[in-house]
């Protein structure tokens, strides 16, 4: 490579950020980091429409969140600035007009009313080469009637014309020659009414004031390709044109389609990378929220469509900076499996160190009104209850009890098989126990059940639930030398109780 590398994610602040949308700004970032290079975050808010406030706050918390900070952004700008595009605003009028006067763009004057009209004239209707000339424009006005049009301000749009019968060809990183006739191109808008350019013309002044050198994005803009070439040839910058590198779907479960927030919703899990409220109030669930940890969620993301070519399949952000390349990017799409996102999680979980744990489980254990005031005692908790652990909310369910006693139990499990000898065994255990290790509490125990004619089989699931409550936990002995002495005695006492009414 003869340029410094410069890659952009370019999002549109118009709602929440879909993990496709965070697996396009990851492998910018990777390929970024593996060259020594520059990842830009460029906000591309030109769509006013569809524009919501919060929403480029949103996505950067996203990034953050993920460990993928940008080099350049709004926040943090360079010196290629400005990034948000409707700051842009001036550069674009500028290139459409040189278009228009290069012969390669034009302007149009079709009201939405004509346009619609014409829609159900002809079937499957495209603006191009097949209907440009039945149409109200630049070039089937004289001169003065365009120019009488324009000093009126008369609504009016910019586009693109697309040439006759010939073949664009790129080579894409990912997919090798592509090659699109542009009789099948249609004319496509460069710059809207209200003088914001449209993502086709905005992506390519862009990329080039900002010396962008390859582009990453979705497989569903392939068909915008032959438009964009064109307009980096038209504009005289071919040269400078960013090599391009266009990423497989990530696809439904069943591998039918392009996974969208509508299967996350009637499949019961989250597709954005953190909560979205959108401005009617109404909350999606993002990955964040639902309890997983960031490495986890970088780590599905980055192997969705990507391998090292091993069987490894846990990675640190750091391996992965390191080990990243265009080679190993699949062509086909890869599905989203939710158990296996979970499956990382519970890995990653497993890997973390309890002191590392330890602030998102105290902020899950505050949620469930439970404080903590010994972060030492919770570190060793979590320690002991990691491994049981898929999602940061199992924290609650799995470690509550060490610090608040059992509100209720699960006497159905208990109930059939308890006698008046299995409540006296437990007070008479009571009365004896000695908690100095689990080993010599658990063979203390052991040998009372022999003296009394139980198997200790027949008394542990008792014991377990009058400790936590119900049918989990880790070893039950670990347990009672946690909760001390007295606590264990005191909820041996409670749940006789309960077990006898």
């Amino acid at each position: 490579m003869d340029k410094k590398v410069r890659v952009r994610f370019a999002p549109s602040p118009t709602g929440g950020l879909h993990l496709g949308g965070v697996r396009t700004a990851l492998f910018n970032y990777l390929f970024a980091k593996k060259n020594n290079g520059t990842f830009v975050l460029r906000v591309e808010d030109t769509d006013q429409n569809r524009f919501v406030a919060g929403a480029e706050e949103y996505i950067v918390d996203c990034l953050n969140w993920c460990g993928i900070t940008p080099d350049e952004s709004p926040a943090n700008p360079g010196n290629y600035g400005p990034y948000r595009q409707s700051e842009r605003k001036p550069s674009y009028r500028k290139f459409a007009e040189q278009l228009i006067s290069d012969g390669y763009a034009y302007y149009a004057f079709d009201t939405p009313e004509e346009l619609d009209a014409k829609r159900k004239e002809i079937p499957n209707f495209q603006y191009g080469q097949a209907t440009r000339m039945q149409m109200r424009n630049s070039l089937t006005l004289t001169i003065s009637e365009v120019e009488d049009l324009l000093a009126a301000k008369t609504p009016h749009v910019i586009r693109i014309k697309v040439p006759e019968d010939e073949i664009v060809h790129f080579n894409d990183l990912i997919r090798g020659d592509v090659s699109f006739e542009t009789s099948l191109v249609d004319d496509k808008v460069l710059l809207k009414a209200d003088g914001m350019p449209t993502y086709h013309l905005a992506v390519v002044v862009d990329d080039k004031a900002m010396e962008i050198t390859h582009a990453f994005r979705g497989e569903e803009w392939l068909p915008s390709a032959p438009t964009h070439i064109l307009l980096w040839k038209y504009l005289g910058w071919e040269t400078d044109m960013p090599a391009w590198a266009h990423l497989p779907l990530i696809l439904k479960p069943d591998g039918h389609g392009k996974l969208s927030k509508r299967d996350g919703d009637r499949l019961g899990f989250p597709v954005y990378a953190m909560n979205w409220t959108d401005p009617a109030g109404h909350v999606t669930n993002g990955f964040k929220e639902m309890g997983f940890l960031p490495e986890a969620f970088v780590n599905m993301l980055a192997l969705l469509g990507w391998n090292d070519g091993t069987d490894q399949e846990l990675f640190s952000l750091k391996e992965l900076e390191e080990k990243f390349s265009i080679e190993r990017i699949s062509k086909a799409g890869a599905k989203f499996d939710f158990e296996k996102a979970k499956w990382y999680n519970h890995e990653w979980i497993k890997v973390q160190s309890a002191a590392g744990l330890a602030p998102s489980v105290i902020n899950e254990l505050q949620k469930a009104g439970i404080e903590i005031n010994d972060e030492s005692f919770l570190n060793t908790i979590i320690d002991l209850i990691k491994d049981r652990c898929t999602l940061l909310p199992d924290f609650v369910a799995q470690s509550g009890y060490f610090f608040t006693s059992p509100k209720a139990y699960d006497v159905a499990s208990v109930k059939p098989k308890w006698t008046e000898e299995k409540a006296a065994f437990f007070n008479a255990y009571s009365e004896s126990l000695s908690l100095t290790d689990a080993i010599t509490a658990e063979e203390a125990f052991k040998a009372l059940a022999a003296e009394k004619g139980f198997k200790p089989g027949e008394l542990m699931l008792p014991f377990r639930i009058m400790l936590v409550g119900g049918k989990f936990g880790p070893g039950v002995f670990d347990i009672a030398i946690l909760l001390g002495l007295a606590e264990t005695k005191s909820r041996i006492a409670k749940a006789i109780e309960a077990f006898n009414a």
